[in-house]
């Protein structure tokens, strides 16, 4: 046997377990958040939290925007945050360009992420083209496949300036005529006119497709498409200027998480007095506070900013993939799977000014 079947026989036996992603409609979370509001710690807040969310999804007044950060959905939070979608629990996504392209994207095409059964040398992995995150790894070669496929997306564009919710939408459409999942958060977000934004979407792999699509055009002396984050900024704003009250549902922090709460700074300086701060606020992460940073300020510092609402905002201090399944799965089956809730459909607000 030679060096390339060793190495392929060792990739194949350390790619050999998938991650399996939770589905929140096949228990009922609901018997044991309500024990948990009953307990003390992180259990009594992570009941609180809980509650504040399906208040914000029994609020007909108040838009919802699900902020990600951190990787979650590689670890099996992936159909957890679709479904959210599919069953008009979330209005409105922020996240980073990871969560969207590396993992939903990446699995919306057909490949997977796989559990790691044991940490063998980071080294003997890149040497066998396998991305760790932390216990989870993903195959490198697979993920090159996305980086090209964003690359076509992007030649088939026309040559302007389009925010990430705009090229989110077109790969979206791609996953609709190409994809082979159906549980995508990026499919069902474009089927139920969710818009999707990434604040940093180059810090992905839809990064290595665009650079890749700008430096081919310019060696053509043509003109290439780019993505405009003013034009992010601009567009989240104006959901907010229309949505009145809104909620936030934040998994993890960073740019996702201060990106959604500026929208209320934005919307004042454009003008807009009225427009209220976002009313319901939870927050699901493990940093720490004493850094000044805790991925960008507590809920409460943020009142400070103008941003939040002091009284209806809950920190969770927890690692998300163990308790978002129980938060999510209470609060789908509270709500009878989300039938009653009217959807907002924001993506349409930009095909009227298109």
């Amino acid at each position: 046997m030679n060096d390339s079947s060793i190495n392929d026989t060792r990739k194949a036996e350390l790619l050999s377990t998938t991650v399996e992603h939770i589905d929140i409609r096949e228990f009922d979370a609901r018997p044991i958040i309500d024990s948990m509001g009953k307990m003390s710690f992180t259990s009594r807040d992570l009941a609180r939290a809980t509650r504040i969310y399906n208040q914000m999804l029994e609020d007909k007044d108040c838009t919802i925007f699900l902020v990600i950060a951190g990787s979650t959905s590689a670890g099996g939070c992936m159909d957890l945050y679709a479904e959210l979608i599919r069953s008009n629990m979330v209005d409105c996504v922020v996240a980073t360009g990871a969560t969207i392209v590396d993992m939903d994207f990446f699995e919306g095409l057909g490949h997977k992420h796989y559990q790691a059964l044991e940490i063998p040398d980071d080294d003997t992995l890149r040497s066998l083209y396998i991305d760790r995150i932390y216990d989870t790894y993903i195959d490198e070669e697979q993920l090159q496949d996305c980086d090209f496929t964003i690359n076509r997306i992007a030649n088939s564009l026309e040559h302007r300036g389009y925010s990430s919710r705009e090229f989110i939408r077109e790969m979206g459409k791609y996953l609709v005529e190409h994809g082979k999942k159906d549980n995508s958060l990026v499919k069902l977000a474009y089927e139920h006119d969710v818009p999707i934004f990434c604040p940093a979407f180059v810090d992905s792999s839809a990064g290595f497709g665009l650079v890749k699509h700008q430096v081919d055009q310019m060696k053509k002396g043509e003109g290439y498409m780019m993505i405009d984050a003013i034009a992010d900024f601009r567009e989240l704003t104006d959901i907010k200027i229309a949505s009145g009250d809104s909620g936030l549902l934040m998994v993890g922090g960073g740019v996702p998480k201060n990106f959604i709460q500026d929208t209320v700074v934005c919307a004042e300086i454009l003008g807009h007095e009225g427009v209220a701060v976002h009313k319901y606020a939870v927050q699901i992460t493990v940093a720490d506070v004493r850094d000044g940073a805790c991925s960008s300020s507590t809920l409460q510092e943020a009142a400070s900013w103008g941003k939040v609402n002091t009284g209806i905002e809950q920190m969770v201090f927890a690692e998300a993939g163990s308790v978002m399944p129980l938060l999510a799965s209470d609060a789908w089956h509270r709500q009878n799977g989300g039938k009653d809730r009217e959807a907002r459909r924001w993506a349409k607000l930009f095909d009227k000014k298109a």
